[in-house]
Parts: C-alpha cells; sequence; structure tokens
C-alpha cells in the first residue's frame, strides 16, 4: 500500500514539471565595446613630494657690536642688493676712525724726520764725520717708521670698515622677512640670529625625493632602450589640493648622494614664480618625465582587473569569443594603463558589456570605441 502511494506522489510530480527537465541551451551571444591597440609614442612621468624652497636666502647678520638706531625697510617688501637694513649707532667708530687716523698723522711726521736724518747721515758717512754705527741707527729708524706708518694706514682702513660696517645692506635683492630686532637693541658682531632673513622668490626651487631603488631601475629602462631619455623636458607642478600650478618649470640637478637612513636622493627642480603664488616651505608635488616609450600600448583604466593572485587581466575579443588574458600593467599614463607584456598591436580589449561576458562566451555585436573609451 505504501508503495503505491509513493509511486502516485511521483508521477503527480513530474507531471507537475512537465515531464523531462529542459535541456540548457547554447550561451547567447553578447554584444561588447571594444578598443583595438596601437603602438605609439608614449611619454612616461612621474609625480614626486617635495617642498619649495627659495633660490636665494641671505640671512642679515651685523659685523660689529652697536645699538640699532634705525629700521629702514619694510618688512615683507622688495629690498633691492645694496638698500641700507639697519643703522647702528656709529659715534664709537667715528671716533676710533678719528683716532686712527691722528695716528697715521703722527706716524708720517716721524717718518719724515726719520727719512731726513737718514739721507744726511748717508752723506756724513762718505765723509767719515759720523761713524757707520750712527749711520746704521738712522736707517734702522728710518725703516721702523715706515712699518709704523703701513701699521698706522692699516689701523685707519679698519676703523673705516667697522664705521661702513654700522649700515648694514641688503647682499641680495628679494623680499625681506621679519626683522628679529627693534630700535634701540644691542647686537653684537657675528652674532647666532640673523637680524632678518632675504630670499628671492623668483625663481623658485622645488626639491623633491625619489628612491635609490627606482633611480637604478630607471638607469636599467635608459640603458636597455625600453625608455627614451628625455633631458630637457619641462617639469609640472601640483600644490596640495591637486590643482596645477600655471608655469611648468626645469630639472636643474639630481643630489651625488643617498640619504642613508631613507635610501632617497634629492633632485632639484627651478619654476618660474612671477606672482610669488610659490612661497618657501609649501608641500607641492612635481610631474617628472622619465622618459618616452616608443611602442607603447595604451589601455584605458576602465579595461584592466584583476585576478585572486592579483594579477592584471584584460578581456579580449578574439576568434568571436571572449578570451582572459594576464598582461603586465605597471605604469598609469593619464586616464591609461601602459602595457608591457602580454598584448599586441591590434588586439581588440573590451571596455563595454563586462559585466556580462566571461571567458569562451561567443560575442555577437561588437562596437569599436574610440581611445578613450
Amino acid at each position: 500500500m505504501r508503495n503505491a502511494v509513493g509511486a502516485s506522489l511521483l508521477a503527480v510530480m513530474v507531471s507537475a514539471c512537465g515531464g523531462d527537465a529542459p535541456q540548457q541551451g547554447p550561451p547567447q551571444a553578447a554584444e561588447v565595446g571594444v578598443v583595438t591597440l596601437a603602438a605609439q609614442q608614449v611619454t612616461v612621468s612621474v609625480q614626486l613630494a617635495g617642498r619649495t624652497k627659495a633660490s636665494l636666502e641671505a640671512e642679515v647678520r651685523p659685523q660689529i657690536t652697536g645699538i640699532v638706531q634705525q629700521q629702514l625697510f619694510t618688512e615683507g617688501a622688495l629690498v633691492q642688493e645694496g638698500e641700507q637694513l639697519y643703522q647702528i649707532d656709529p659715534a664709537p667708530y667715528e671716533a676710533d676712525l678719528r683716532r686712527a687716523q691722528a695716528d697715521l698723522s703722527k706716524a708720517r711726521a716721524n717718518l719724515k724726520t726719520a727719512k731726513n736724518r737718514a739721507d744726511r747721515y748717508e752723506t756724513l758717512v762718505e765723509a767719515r764725520a759720523v761713524s757707520r754705527q750712527d749711520y746704521d741707527d738712522a736707517l734702522a729708524n728710518f725703516q721702523q717708521a715706515e712699518a709704523e706708518v703701513a701699521t698706522a694706514q692699516s689701523a685707519v682702513t679698519t676703523a673705516q670698515i667697522n664705521l661702513d660696517y654700522t649700515r648694514v645692506y641688503a647682499p641680495i635683492t628679494g623680499l625681506a622677512g621679519r626683522s628679529t630686532v627693534t630700535v634701540g637693541a644691542l647686537v653684537t658682531g657675528n652674532q647666532g640670529e640673523a637680524l632678518v632673513t632675504v630670499q628671492q622668490f623668483d625663481p623658485m626651487f622645488v626639491d623633491v625625493t625619489e628612491s635609490s631603488r627606482a633611480l637604478n631601475q630607471l638607469r636599467r629602462d635608459w640603458a636597455s632602450g625600453e625608455l627614451v631619455r628625455q633631458d630637457a623636458a619641462k617639469v609640472k607642478l601640483y600644490f596640495d589640493d591637486g590643482s596645477r600650478y600655471g608655469y611648468e618649470g626645469q630639472f636643474k640637478f639630481a643630489d651625488i648622494n643617498v640619504d642613508t637612513g631613507t635610501g632617497t636622493f634629492t633632485i632639484r627642480t627651478t619654476f618660474p614664480n612671477p606672482d610669488n603664488l610659490l612661497l618657501p616651505g609649501m608641500f607641492v608635488r612635481a610631474e617628472l618625465v622619465k622618459g618616452v616609450v616608443p611602442q607603447g600600448l595604451l589601455v584605458p583604466a576602465r579595461g584592466v582587473t584583476r585576478n585572486a593572485k592579483g594579477e592584471a587581466t584584460v578581456m579580449l575579443v578574439k576568434d568571436d569569443k571572449v578570451e582572459q588574458r594576464v598582461v603586465e600593467a605597471d605604469e598609469m599614463v593619464g586616464q591609461d594603463w601602459l602595457i608591457s607584456d602580454g598584448l599586441a598591436p591590434g588586439d581588440k580589449v573590451i571596455l563595454e558589456g563586462l559585466q556580462f561576458v566571461r571567458p569562451g562566451v561567443p560575442v555577437g555585436t561588437v562596437r569599436e570605441l574610440d581611445n578613450q573609451g
């Protein structure tokens, strides 16, 4: 009885399902959009972080000790080379100069007397009117008087220099910073703290850092011909908010030393800065050209995905079917990946319809897209 009931239930289920299970048909042909790859010259660049630095910077310090009487410049304003910035009390140095000049006059008078005596004794010694010793003494006194004049002259020169140092001048043309002293302050010769710093902002230096490992790889790429070096390429600059600076710069030099702590070296670039938009110490990013790939292949970023192993893959249309291929995509150029291995000119990379395809699926309609996808 139980077997009969089971047979009846099975018959009802088969009937409800419409008899035999339906056969799965062939996969439907997909509609995709592709871009056909073509070899082209590709400029490869790299963005490196760095900071701006004044192209010229002069810390103005006093050469003598004294009281500041005047500040003759406006903080933050442009000062010209040779323009007077401070006046230090000159009175003690004027007195030193007068004293040195008096000593010089005295030394010159003594020299004249000593010369006349030596000249007379030279005539008398020939006539044997004075002894040879007296003549030698007169000649020695004359030579000593000459040395005293030279010493007095040096003292006058030194006193004049010190008096000139009471007037502190700008050593370069640039913008004057904040003054660290006020009128009435005592300053000392060659003190550690600068009175003011004058900086030249046009042009402006931008110092960026790069790893020595990247430098070695770049040199290998140049040597192999994968990259063609572009020494005269312009440098682009971006602010920390991503906006681009309006002027292009130039590569200046790369440091010959590698920092032992970080393994990096410094690259200096220079940018025109006529509007003083760049200020020292700003964080920026400089885009430097590494070189040119003569026959490069670019694939829009949306056409490249990563598999479970982290490998870059693309979907191709090959013989009217979808093919998945692992590629080498290590460099971004704008919105595209630069493919170094795995693809060839003429390959059709799928950009649209990726969500509807899988490897082996036949392709129906193929729409050709432009290079931007």
